[in-house]
């Protein structure tokens, strides 16, 4: 199998092994309560990104060796580093309530939903002369970043745990961090089918 994979197929597995890591990184940051290990799972989002970027890039340089599972492995790769590491970041620095949790879910959820209906309606959805995707419905997966730079500024001024911006509360006997709703908006943004985002 490694012998079919493409250069841009190489950036995609670059891709899934920086969210791969990272969540690693939030386990270490758990057990140990080092702060360098949660900085070094910050930093390899972005760096997931990065790849996820120059995969794309490559891919249309080399039309000429296209690869079979490049969708598929994209898809894969984004489901790791945009959308269970950026919920496992919040978990980590204190979105652990239960309502917390079920908005965690619903993020995670709502960006394999998204991928999935990409992968299924991108040949529909294809330009007739040229076969690109001329924009996307609802926002792509990797626009979780801003997530992870709003924890990232959160992880900085030390509000975490409990202390997270804009504090808790209790509803029906469970605890939800409002911060946590920002998952929730992410995640529906992700899902709607009247949001149409150009693609680059």
């Amino acid at each position: 199998m490694l012998r079919s994979y493409t250069a841009a197929d190489l950036l995609t597995i670059g891709n899934a092994a920086c969210g791969t890591i990272s969540i690693f990184l939030c386990l270490d940051y758990v057990a140990s309560g080092e702060r360098r290990f949660l900085w070094s799972a910050f930093v390899l989002l972005p760096a997931a990104l990065t790849c996820d970027v120059l995969d794309g890039y490559v891919a249309r340089l080399n039309r000429a060796r296209q690869s079979h599972l490049g969708a598929d492995l994209d898809s894969l790769a984004d489901v790791i580093s945009f959308g269970v590491a950026p919920a496992i970041l919040g978990f980590t620095l204190g979105l652990r309530g239960a309502w917390d949790m079920l908005l965690l879910t619903y993020f995670v959820v709502c960006g394999v939903s998204r991928l999935a209906r990409f992968n299924v309606t991108a040949d529909a959805l294809a330009d007739a002369e040229t076969g690109k995707v001329k924009y996307f419905e609802g926002t792509p997966i990797p626009t979780s970043i801003v997530l992870v730079a709003v924890l990232g500024v959160a992880f900085y001024f030390d509000r975490v745990d409990d202390n997270l911006w804009f504090g808790l509360m209790r509803l029906g006997g469970a605890t939800l961090h409002p911060l946590a709703l920002m998952y929730a908006a992410s995640g529906s943004a992700m899902i709607s089918a009247t949001l149409r985002i150009p693609k680059p």
